[in-house]
Order: structure tokens, then C-alpha cells, then sequence
């Protein structure tokens, strides 16, 4: 698995400092660049491509938190790539009862009650989703590396994904 923290010198983390990121990314861009080896063999070039693919990985995974704690769950092999994870029961039926509300504005796009209901339920979800991952993922920063603590990190990720397929539903239908 390719090292983006090693790559830029930075300790792994799920909240890597974005200033340090951003440097890093285009200092290794400047050196990277394919024109810097335009008069270099096949062979270099090749290599100079493969770094400047990695660093654009890189970049792309700790600039983005969502993508950041998949790749540390992943970098701690505690998820694969594509998986597909068991949310729990409760987790489960709340989504049912949210879905079924996301339904009734749907079905009646007029009722701005309705409407108010499910975004600020969906507010709410996500406001203790943010303050329940934070706590989790500052534990792991701070040298609580354990399976159990990153097991709820990744239950937490999965959570999260859930809960932005509502909230692209409720956004497309909301552009109609």
C-alpha cells in the first residue's frame, strides 16, 4: 500500500495539518515535474510519472478528511477497498424511519413542513456524527491506536457514507 504520511513526512494521522500537506504537494510537484526530465531516459521519466502519480494520490487522500480516514483504516488494515460493511441494527432502523420521511417530502414537495423536518433531521445526524468521529479519531491522534477504537472509526465512516446517500437524495430531488 502506498505510504502517503512517509511520503510527505508527516505522522499518520486522521487530521494531517493541511498547510504542511499543501506544502509538501507542491514542493513534490516542482520536483516531479515530467518537463524537469524531458532529457532523461524512458526509464527515468517512468519513475519521475510514477512519483507525480503518487503524489496527486496523496494530495487527492489527506486534503480530504472522508478519503483520510478511509485510507488510515485501510493503511491499519481494517477495511478493504470497496467493502461492504453491516451497519448495526439501530443505526438501521433510524435510517428507515429518515427514509421514509425523505419519502413524504417527495411525495408531497409543497409541504415546506416537511421539507424543514427531514433537513434538519439530517443536520442533527450529521452534527453527532462529526462530534462522535472527532472524539474517536483525536483518541487514535494521540496514540490510542487500537483495534477496538478503530473498529468505531470505521463503524463511524460507514455511518457517514450512509448518511450522504440521503443527503444526495434529498439534493436531487430538491434541484427538480
Amino acid at each position: 500500500m502506498e505510504q502517503f504520511f512517509e511520503l510527505y513526512g508527516i505522522p499518520e494521522t486522521f487530521h494531517p495539518e493541511l498547510a504542511a500537506v499543501k506544502a509538501k504537494y507542491y514542493e513534490l510537484s516542482r520536483l516531479y515535474h515530467p518537463d524537469r526530465y524531458a532529457q532523461a531516459g524512458n526509464t527515468k521519466m517512468l519513475e519521475v510519472l510514477t512519483l507525480a502519480a503518487q503524489n496527486n494520490k496523496a494530495w487527492k487522500t489527506l486534503s480530504n478528511p472522508d478519503a483520510t480516514m478511509a485510507y488510515v483504516l485501510r493503511l491499519n488494515g481494517m477495511m478493504e477497498e470497496d467493502e461492504k460493511y453491516a451497519l448495526p441494527a439501530d443505526f438501521l432502523m433510524e435510517m428507515m424511519d429518515l427514509n421514509e420521511a425523505v419519502t413524504d417530502y417527495e411525495d408531497r414537495p409543497e409541504d415546506t413542513a416537511a421539507k424543514e423536518t427531514v433537513v434538519q433531521a439530517l443536520k442533527t445526524l450529521f452534527e453527532e456524527w462529526h462530534q462522535a468521529a472527532e472524539t474517536l479519531t483525536r483518541r487514535f491522534d494521540g496514540g490510542e491506536k487500537n483495534k477496538d477504537l478503530l473498529l468505531q472509526i470505521k463503524d463511524m465512516y460507514f455511518r457517514k457514507k450512509y448518511l450522504l446517500r440521503i443527503q444526495e437524495r434529498i439534493d436531487k430531488f430538491a434541484a427538480r
